[in-house]
């Protein structure tokens, strides 16, 4: 056994094979079961000609059709590609020949957008239709290629070497495919609460003695956040709960009846709908331990809120990245408004200043957070990009995070944001999560993103997208707002609103949009 993914999986499914592995709408399959309905996948990939190292993508909602997709690309030593199912054409036809996908899961649901890019895309040669019948040429019924497919395994030997390609990114530019081993991935997104494995078969000796424990990430599969939550969950022998699409009424609903007792989400944008849902009342949450967001940072009202209509569960800010895997934890009482700051949970996490050097605790110095270790490869089909992300400092590999921050003397880590996302206005640095933030704490905003554009005076100015509550708030209620908990600078100078905020289906914020949007209100 390896650590690779699909040999733990494997190991698992002989050990607790008649535990429920995967619960999504009105299908449940134990361990067994999405074994062998991955295997008869995994045959018929390789059966179509997918060989060990090429490329897979996955166009689809979640579902068991997607876990099935990444176990069989895996368990034939393929890559499973994520696509975003929200792209149009340029942005498939991006993706799609970026990453060198030779084959395609994808919804009937988009097969109108599929149709019109892959005659593109030549390295595309075999594609997979879920949920009905395709009208594309060759593409086959994905119920046809699991039917007539072997269920048994008879894989070659997988290795812990093997490629693991999450794409990333897409709101200040096109994504790029972060490269991992699957090994270095499974450590650097190891649950921290459980001791690290000495060897492969310690996974399965903890899936198999671990409690029912039944987990659900909202965001969706073709969101790094969600798939690192699948394979955390069948490392502990979890049940794992996935809604097809996001509905914050159908979550509440899915946790009371499946018993949820660990919820991932990412950040406001899914937090605070699931929050106006709880408010309304009639939602049985006594199974739920932990409500934890990751890939984004709650904002400090909507936290507090959180906690206050789930006293008796604990609400978690986990901080990381696609390339760094999971880090650390928000400590008590840290926000985005008064100052956010992590407690590093694993090894090889610092701040590095301008040399490239550690910066002194305490020292106030402004730099970098940086991990060594367990980190990614690089970026796919990138190799300067991944030069500057991933510098060899004496010997030492590090990747650089883009998020600027301090080390207190206590070695928890101030974060300001994300360096690229900044505003320089005068000569100071703002930072959009902070006002943002701020800016969610007037009772008549539902959600902002902000940005700068271009000023004649200042260089750039601060710019406020709002989606508002009701009817819009006065310019001057929100400037006053502002000023009582930001310095003058920070303050937006210009307000656009929207009735609907655009993020990625992961709720990332669409810096891109914001700033069209900024700058034709002013």
């Amino acid at each position: 056994m390896e650590y690779n993914h699909a040999d733990l999986f494997e190991g698992v499914a002989d050990a607790i094979g008649d535990r429920i592995a995967l619960v999504c709408g009105d299908r449940r399959l134990t361990y067994a079961e999405l074994d062998e309905h991955a295997n008869r996948l995994a045959h018929h990939l390789a059966a179509s000609g997918v060989e060990p190292g090429q490329h897979v993508a996955v166009q689809l909602y979640n579902g068991v059709e997607y876990a099935a997709a990444l176990l069989a690309a895996l368990k034939i030593r393929a890559v499973p590609i994520n696509v975003n199912y929200r792209y149009v054409e340029g942005e498939l036809r991006y993706v799609y020949q970026d990453s060198d996908s030779v084959a395609l899961l994808y919804d009937v649901e988009f097969e109108e957008r599929v149709a019109a890019v892959v005659p593109e895309v030549p390295r595309l040669r075999h594609l997979i239709a879920v949920g009905g019948t395709p009208s594309i040429d060759g593409a086959v019924r994905y119920d046809d290629a699991v039917r007539d497919a072997d269920g048994g395994r008879g894989f070659p030997p997988r290795s812990g070497d093997d490629t693991y390609i999450v794409y990333t990114g897409g709101t200040t530019g096109m994504p790029k495919g972060v490269m991992w081993s699957t090994e270095q991935m499974l450590f650097a997104f190891w649950n921290p609460t459980f001791p690290r494995p000495n060897r492969p078969e310690d996974v399965v000796e903890l899936a198999r003695t671990s409690g029912p424990m039944v987990m659900m990430p909202i965001a969706p599969l073709m969101h790094g956040a969600a798939q690192m939550a699948t394979w955390i969950a069948w490392c502990m022998g979890a049940t794992l709960v996935y809604e097809r699409k996001f509905d914050a009424g159908e979550v509440w609903r899915t946790i009371a009846r499946e018993k949820v007792n660990s919820l991932t989400v990412t950040g406001d944008a899914m937090a605070i709908p699931m929050a106006d849902e709880l408010a309304r009342g009639g939602h049985d949450t006594s199974s739920l331990l932990a409500f934890v967001s990751t890939g984004a940072i709650l904002s400090g009202s909507v936290r507090e809120r959180l906690q206050g209509l789930l006293p008796n569960s604990i609400i978690l800010d986990r901080f990381g990245s696609t390339e760094s895997g999971s880090t650390a934890e928000a400590v008590s009482g840290s926000s985005p408004e008064k100052g956010l700051r992590f407690a590093p949970d694993v090894e090889n996490v610092t701040v590095l200043d301008d040399a490239l050097r550690p910066v002194k605790p305490g020292s106030g110095v402004v730099g970098q957070v940086a991990r060594s270790g367990y980190i990614a490869h690089g970026y796919y089909n990138d190799p300067e990009k991944t030069a500057k992300t991933f510098p060899v400092v004496d010997g030492r590999r590090w990747l650089l995070t883009g998020d600027i921050a301090t080390v207190g003397e206590d070695g928890s880590i101030a974060v300001f944001g994300r360096g690229s996302q900044a505003i320089n206005t005068g000569g100071e640095k703002v930072f959009p999560e902070e006002v943002e933030a701020v800016l969610k704490g007037h009772p008549g905003v539902y959600d902002a993103v902000v940005t700068g554009i271009p000023d004649e005076r200042w260089g750039n100015r601060v710019a406020a997208v709002i989606q508002p509550s009701g009817d819009a708030p006065p310019a001057d209620d929100l400037d006053a707002h502002c000023r009582r908990e930001l310095s003058g600078y920070k303050v937006p100078r210009t307000y656009a609103f929207v009735k609907e905020m655009k993020r990625s289906p992961a709720g990332k914020a669409d810096y891109r949009w914001a700033k069209q949007i900024a700058e034709e209100a002013r």
